[in-house]
């Protein structure tokens, strides 16, 4: 009697454990997507917030944004009124996290989610160059400053937490040499380059795949050529270019198009960028995973979208 009851005890958990793991991996909603603009006639930074289908466009500040939070509610960002901090989408009520008086010695841009929701990592340093490096702190009052890496006189840019919380991947920017991608765990230890060396890696992208296993990025590549996008494996392998139709093609030619600064959907089944046409113009798209399926999300002509965070919050209904 006593194994009968063990085994339905096991058989119970099992099956619990089991609908715990489903419901990890269960696709998540594609919501709306926040973007960073450039206004052309103000000059301003500009922060909108717009649904995928390019309707219920939504001015939410001037300043630069970071990542809608895990759940969809908040957003990171530095507003120029009022310096870094959270803004709850729905209330509008933007929460300052007081960096620059918390750490005076220190610029901080801290605008990348823990998956947890519980931290920020930031690029950091500037006001002292030896300081130089990616940070994390709460994201809930800025505390509890913890430093990830240290580039003196060079410049590192977190992107994009892993699924798991547990490493980052950052562009470097060495004083002497070309950036590139790395991963990083949270202690600054198992430092590995994932993009070949030369390889000219636009400065600040990298967005993890849902699923964990790819990095999605833009690159100058070949070297004269306009942005395109690119994935490439965790460790470093399976490098492909995404074949986006009209992206990329040579510096010299008036015609071509640069697609940049690349975001995964939340259910990893799409891509969001910026696109720049022959004009200057960059307006905001997506494409399938594999590059098909270009669809325009904005046609803004006095205002350059150069980037995005796609996320869970419902579209407007």
């Amino acid at each position: 009697m006593r194994r009968l009851i063990m085994f339905a005890f096991l058989a119970a958990a099992m099956v619990a454990l089991g609908a715990t793991a489903a419901a990890a991996n269960a696709p998540r909603s594609n919501g709306k997507i926040v973007t960073n603009s450039d206004n052309r006639v103000t000059g301003a930074e500009e922060i909108y917030a717009v649904d995928p289908d390019g309707t219920n466009r939504q001015l939410l500040g001037n300043g630069e944004s970071g990542q809608w939070s895990p759940n969809g509610t908040r957003i990171a960002l530095g507003l120029d009124c009022c310096g870094q901090g959270v803004l709850n989408f729905d209330s509008g009520v933007f929460t300052p996290l007081h960096l620059d008086t918390l750490y005076p010695n220190i610029f901080l841009g801290c605008g990348v989610w823990s998956p947890d929701g519980a931290r920020l990592a930031c690029e950091g340093g500037f006001i002292d160059p030896t300081l130089q490096g990616v940070y994390t702190v709460r994201s809930s009052d800025g505390g509890d400053l913890q430093q990830v890496t240290s580039d003196p006189y060079g410049d590192d840019c977190p992107s994009d937490y892993s699924p798991n919380g547990r490493r980052l991947v950052v562009t470097v920017a060495p004083p002497n040499g070309p950036q590139a991608l790395f991963i990083v765990n949270l202690d600054g230890k198992s430092r590995q380059q994932i993009t070949p060396f030369g390889m000219n890696v636009n400065f600040c992208n990298g967005s993890w795949s849902p699923q964990g296993n790819e990095i999605l990025f833009s690159a100058h590549a070949p070297a004269g050529h306009h942005s395109s996008i690119w994935v490439v494996h965790t460790d470093g392998s399976g490098l492909r270019q995404i074949p986006v139709t009209g992206c990329g093609g040579l510096n010299s030619d008036p015609t071509a198009i640069g697609c940049f600064n690349p975001t995964w959907s939340p259910d990893g089944t799409k891509i969001a960028f910026a696109r720049r046409q022959g004009n200057g113009q960059s307006d905001l798209y997506t494409a399938n995973a594999n590059g098909s399926g270009l669809f325009q999300v904005t046609n803004t002509p006095d205002i350059d979208e150069n980037s995005g965070d796609w996320g869970t919050h419902p579209v407007t209904p």
